[in-house]
């Protein structure tokens, strides 16, 4: 599958998703504190590189598909000003009517203001995982599929007791319910023009009650609590499972919620359980994140006290 042509990423482009998403996480909107840590230079929001996967998915099949599951993992960072592409490849199908697709983030740096080679073989992989989506998709189709991904909580497995001011089973929640102008900040900023979003009469003549809220989108509400408030400012994520378990419309109120699941003083990560409910309390989106907190603005403040 041929990957997206080549966009440059701004700093008004973190500004944006960090408008759109809550996360202001100085790592993506401060360059003074950015320049502090061990990045160097702000760095983008891991669901701002999903959402420009997503826009891949939309231009790469002939008819409307519909994400419903993203593993991502980032190995390096992706920084202002870096070059970057989309890049698909099919994988067996996980089952009838679904596609799985690995999914990457390549990026290079400007040289003088430039890309150094435009060839996506000279850039290196700074996001990758894998993608289900959905072929066709109804209301139906998406309840069966949502039935059989949906999981258990996340197992608490060994690791210690705290770190910095972090402890197992803290856990933090917001609520928010998406707008249409919301949904429209998103298509414009990720080029994710996917009709499930942006078309309230297509979602609704595939059995939907309104226009969906782009899973991105969704996974933003971790990037925002994760973000700034648990671990908290200066986070960095590492890792990010999604699962779409409901569809959700625009306009229904939601609420995400982590919970810290473990905690790696040597390597200085933690491992969280993320979901959203809607107002029933019904399960939307599970997923899992992993983090690093090298670079907390709070654990500094605990170290020079």
């Amino acid at each position: 599958m041929q990957p997206s042509g080549w966009r440059v990423l701004t700093q008004l482009d973190f500004n944006r998703f960090a408008a759109l998403s809550g996360d202001d996480n100085p790592i993506h909107c401060d360059p003074a504190f950015a320049r502090t840590t061990h990045f160097g230079a702000t760095v983008a929001h891991g669901m701002f590189l999903f959402s420009l996967l997503s826009a891949q998915i939309t231009r790469s099949f002939p008819q409307p598909v519909l994400p419903i599951a993203q593993t991502l993992m980032f190995p390096r960072p992706t920084f202002v000003a870096d070059g970057v592409t989309a890049a698909l490849a099919l994988q067996p199908s996980p089952g009838q009517g679904a596609i799985a697709l690995d999914t990457e983030i390549r990026s290079q740096q400007r040289n003088g203001g430039v890309l150094s080679d435009p060839a996506a073989e000279a850039a290196q992989v700074t996001a990758h995982g894998q993608a289900h989506v959905l072929l066709d998709a109804d209301a139906v189709g998406l309840t069966d599929q949502c039935a059989s991904m949906l999981a258990g909580d996340a197992v608490q497995v060994s690791g210690d007791a705290a770190l910095y001011h972090l402890r197992v089973g803290q856990s933090a929640r917001a609520t928010r319910a998406f707008t249409t102008a919301d949904i429209d900040e998103y298509a414009a900023l990720s080029g994710d023009g996917n009709p499930f979003y942006t078309d309230a009469a297509f979602a609704r003549s595939r059995g939907f009650n309104d226009a969906l809220v782009p899973l991105p989108l969704l996974g933003g509400m971790f990037s925002d609590l994760l973000g700034t408030r648990l671990p908290g400012r200066g986070t960095g994520w590492m890792k990010q499972a999604l699962r779409l378990c409901a569809a959700v419309r625009v306009g229904e109120p939601l609420t995400a919620s982590v919970r810290i699941m473990r905690l790696r003083a040597d390597k200085a990560l933690v491992n969280l359980a993320a979901d959203v409910h809607d107002a029933d309390g019904r399960i939307v989106v599970q997923g899992e994140a992993l983090v690093l907190v090298r670079n907390l603005e709070n654990k500094r403040t605990e170290i020079a006290a």
